[in-house]
């Protein structure tokens, strides 16, 4: 999860854009003050498709406060959003842009290497994060998927939801309100990350409900690729009851 150029950057204080085919990440004096990706929902969408700000106000803050590298100011000013609120938001987007840029979904696509010195972002500053803190929480989303289901290959194809085994209602073990919504969006074409955008949450988010979803056995895992060793028995079924059981026992605990 390590990128030596970033860490190269971080280092030298650097102010600029570390460009890579999947995205690039904003840097101000060696910190990350912003990330941005095209698999990503930005912040724009994150809070017009979730109803928090009209399309038509969003859109004002780029065209007046864009050019002059402060949007979000303006937006806190206008009293659009609260300060905690765009922090919130940015800092979502942010880790999940991050994800993308420095994990692409494509292994064949190279870590970004390309840097344009003293590039800023037209947001302007709202919360930045130090280097070491950005890889930190990356390698704990790694983690979470790895310990929800160990199959990548779910986060890149179609969720295609498993005919007759529609989850029980709450509180009885069926998924929380953001797995159930994803299952709902699920049509058998659209990815993780389309669904995210359609829904307007975190592309991690989604990417982590699909493989708790699979893994329960709410939807199908994709039959190429091959987990790790740890993740099931020879044999087993790609949702092992065990595991299914588990996570119902998780969600009812959520619910109390």
């Amino acid at each position: 999860m390590n990128s030596p150029e970033l860490d190269r950057l971080a280092a030298q204080g650097a102010t600029g854009a570390l460009h890579g085919r999947a995205g690039a990440l904003y840097l101000a004096d060696g910190v990350v003050t912003h990330a941005e990706s095209p698999a990503v929902p930005d912040v724009g969408w994150r809070l017009t498709a979730g109803g928090r700000l009209s399309p038509e106000a969003w859109e004002e803050a780029v065209a007046e406060a864009g050019p002059s590298y402060r949007a979000g100011r303006f937006l806190v000013e206008r009293g659009r959003l609260s300060r905690g609120e765009l922090e919130l938001c940015h800092l979502s987007a942010l880790f999940d842009a991050a994800w993308f840029v420095l994990r692409p979904p494509d292994r064949a696509q190279r870590a970004p290497d390309r840097f344009l010195k003293e590039a800023r972002h037209w947001l302007g500053p709202v919360r930045p994060v130090p280097v070491p803190l950005l890889q930190r929480e990356l390698r704990r989303r790694e983690g979470l998927l790895e310990r929800a289901w160990p199959w990548p290959e779910v986060d890149t194809a179609p969720v295609v939801p498993v005919p007759g085994a529609a989850p029980a209602g709450r509180p009885g073990g069926g998924p929380t309100c953001g797995r159930r919504a994803v299952l709902e969006a699920a049509d058998g074409t659209r990815t993780p990350v389309q669904i995210a955008r359609a829904l307007g949450r975190s592309a991690f988010a989604t990417l982590l409900d699909v493989r708790r979803l699979a893994a329960a056995g709410l939807v199908r895992t994709p039959a190429t690729g091959t987990p790790p060793v740890r993740s099931r028995p020879p044999g087993a079924p790609a949702a092992a009851p065990e595991i299914s059981l588990l996570y119902r026992i998780r969600d009812a605990l959520e619910a109390l």
